[in-house]
């Protein structure tokens, strides 16, 4: 007789229960977002069930996914090599996956000791921004005074 109460504790097919984000780490998360959405232009969409900021239809930060299967983070394009560096010293931090990271792209957790303040991630959305937003876009971020 074939078992079917679906997978059971040990099983691979199992996902395995995350913790609940740190408040810390909640909080940050909810400032960059906050921070991107300012950003002229920018909008949020949610391909693939991964929260993310756009302008003009073209990605500028991954915010992840909320439903606990992977840890809290952001995923920022940088081009300026200073700040790419950088951010890659982070704790935890790496090239992102699927490729984007020879495009400059790094992933940056939220939850580990050490990880980076909402300031610094929100300096590393806004450069993600600028390069990926249409001149137009950044000239009003310019008037800003940003």
């Amino acid at each position: 007789m074939a078992d079917t109460a679906g997978p059971q504790a040990g099983d691979p097919e199992r996902p395995k229960k995350q913790k609940r984000p740190s408040k810390a780490a909640l909080a940050k998360w909810e400032r960059v977002r906050g921070f991107a959405l300012g950003l002229p232009g920018a909008t949020e969409e949610f391909p693939w069930g991964e929260t993310v900021a756009k302008v003009h239809k073209k990605v500028f930060v991954f915010l992840g996914v909320d439903d606990g299967s992977y840890p809290m983070g952001v995923t920022v394009k940088l081009t300026d090599e200073a700040a790419h560096a950088h951010a890659l010293t982070a704790p935890g931090a790496e090239p992102a996956g699927y490729g984007l990271g020879r495009s400059g792209w790094v992933s940056i957790p939220l939850e580990a000791k050490g990880a980076p303040a909402a300031d610094l991630l929100c300096d590393w959305v806004e450069e993600s921004y600028r390069t990926i937003a249409p001149k137009k876009r950044v000239a009003e971020l310019e008037e800003r005074g940003t």
